[in-house]
């Protein structure tokens, strides 16, 4: 990730959790403005979904979506995914369309930038 850091702090993981986020069947999308020039994203995979091994590749299919489109983010947002039971099984491709349709909904999506 070129323009952004991870989200590791669980305070500002809550603070998120408390903002009114965006949601389909694989994905739901938290996001606030940070005071930053920088996003910082968190993904969030329960232990519901599966072993360590499952959440771990579900979780860095959402990281990779992210860096393959982080240009198209407006800086400065801190944002927290949380995967849903389906993400587990979805194709990428599916994965990749679920997040930029809430990004856009979000409103953190560059101008002109279309999921």
């Amino acid at each position: 990730m070129k323009y952004s850091t991870s989200l590791k702090l669980n305070h500002i993981f809550r603070r998120l959790y408390h903002t009114s986020g965006f949601a389909d069947g694989l994905l739901v999308l938290y996001a606030r403005k940070n005071r930053t020039a920088e996003n910082r994203v968190g993904i969030t995979v329960s232990k519901k979904l599966g072993k360590a091994h499952v959440r771990n590749r579900t979780r860095r299919r959402i990281r990779e979506v992210y860096r393959l489109n982080e240009a198209c983010f407006r800086p400065g947002w801190d944002i927290v995914v949380v995967a849903r039971s389906k993400a587990v099984d979805a194709e990428f491709s599916q994965l990749t369309k679920s997040y930029l349709t809430l990004a856009k909904k979000a409103g953190i999506l560059r101008e002109g930038v279309q999921p």
